[in-house]
């Protein structure tokens, strides 16, 4: 496993740095406040690639391997969150599964429009099943050359501006993932009733609806199969958690108190240090995920413990940074505030931690040991 980046990936990374300093940083705290990000961001991020970076580029993408785009997720989460799970959401479970699961002429007729211009959103998660997809009651039967879905969806990130919408229903009676089956649904389709965007306490410019289906009719031929990804939010993990320690140096750096700066007493220390640990390790397991993945090797161990891992540390990095800044950490004029709410949910979504936990022992137990 290659620690270090290649020429290449440190340009791009260069690249996506600056980007995000000059178009996005001076707006992230408004797009917080606003609870919106707006289709402009997206279309400069589209402008340089980043709709399509899984997708080879015989089909319009830049053909990115794991690591690469892990990469980017984290340099835009280091500046917003929002706009981080906003694009993670898209490449991963939106135009990916199109590209690998989609036929030739799904993907002559979807792919163009994901890697340019329009996000995908991904409809798995319902009132009374999340973590737990075999629990999904939204129902599609087959009726002659079209499938018509009923039932109900929540927690759609993209939802609003999403121009693309992969749904998950039952097409089969009997209980479990078996009986599942995803479509690309487009915006606009009768009976696709798109829900007002929920309130929420962290990543509140991204928009997250819920969905109605009311018999949506969908074409046969838009059936597709079942795509899930964990490393992406290991890496919007780490951009936040990034992010809230450099705030936290900065400022321990720069605050008198005690007759000295902060970053003077041993107990700042000491949390300055729990914070270093932390973003490594995280960083380790993350980089490890994603060779695996890139080398074709299986992964799904190593992606949950990325992403327990990643999740947590974030949290806690969040947190120390908010004690750092002291009553400073509580108001909305520091940035820290915001990292701590955004960083709240990357426990929660994509699988919560007991989620990761249960799959990372069950993998134990029935694979083995790997070393």
């Amino acid at each position: 496993m290659q620690l270090d980046l290649s020429g290449d990936q440190l340009q791009i990374r260069e690249v996506v740095r600056a980007l995000c300093a000059s178009e996005f940083a001076a707006h992230a705290a408004r797009w917080d406040h606003e609870g919106e990000v707006p289709r402009s961001a997206v279309a400069t991020l589209a402008e340089h690639g980043f709709l399509g970076m899984a997708i080879p580029e015989e089909w319009g993408g830049v053909g990115y391997d794991t690591r690469t785009t892990v990469m980017v997720l984290e340099e835009i989460a280091r500046v917003s969150a929002a706009l981080a799970i906003m694009i993670a959401v898209h490449n991963s479970v939106g135009a990916l599964p199109v590209f690998r699961f989609g036929t030739d002429a799904q993907r002559r007729r979807f792919l163009p429009r994901l890697v340019s211009r329009e996000l995908a959103a991904f409809s798995l998660s319902e009132p009374g099943a999340g973590s737990d997809a075999a629990a999904i009651r939204s129902t599609a039967a087959r009726q002659g050359d079209h499938y018509v879905l009923n039932g109900s969806k929540n927690w759609v990130t993209n939802g609003e501006q999403a121009g693309v919408y992969l749904i998950f229903a039952r097409t089969a009676k009997d209980g479990g993932h078996k009986g599942l089956s995803a479509f690309i649904v487009e915006r606009g389709s009768p009976g696709l009733v798109i829900g007002k965007a929920e309130d929420k306490m962290g990543l509140r410019g991204s928009d997250t609806v819920a969905l109605a289906l009311e018999d949506l009719k969908v074409p046969a031929d838009q059936r597709l199969g079942e795509e899930g990804e964990r490393i992406g939010v290991a890496a919007q993990a780490l951009g936040v958690a990034r992010a809230a320690f450099a705030e936290s140096v900065r400022y321990a750096q720069q605050r008198q108190a005690f007759g000295g700066p902060l970053a003077r007493i041993q107990a700042v220390q000491f949390k300055l240090a729990g914070m270093e640990r932390r973003l490594q390790c995280a960083r380790l397991l993350l980089d490890r995920a994603a060779w695996l993945k890139d080398i074709d090797q299986p992964y799904t161990r190593e992606a949950s413990m990325a992403k327990l891992y990643a999740s947590e540390a974030a949290t806690w990095i969040t947190h120390q940074a908010i004690q750092i800044h002291g009553g400073y950490g509580y108001v909305k004029e520091y940035a820290v505030e915001r990292y701590y709410r955004d960083a709240r949910v990357m426990e929660i979504y994509e699988g919560t931690s007991e989620i990761q936990r249960l799959v990372i022992a069950r993998s134990l137990l029935r694979d083995g040991v790997r070393v």
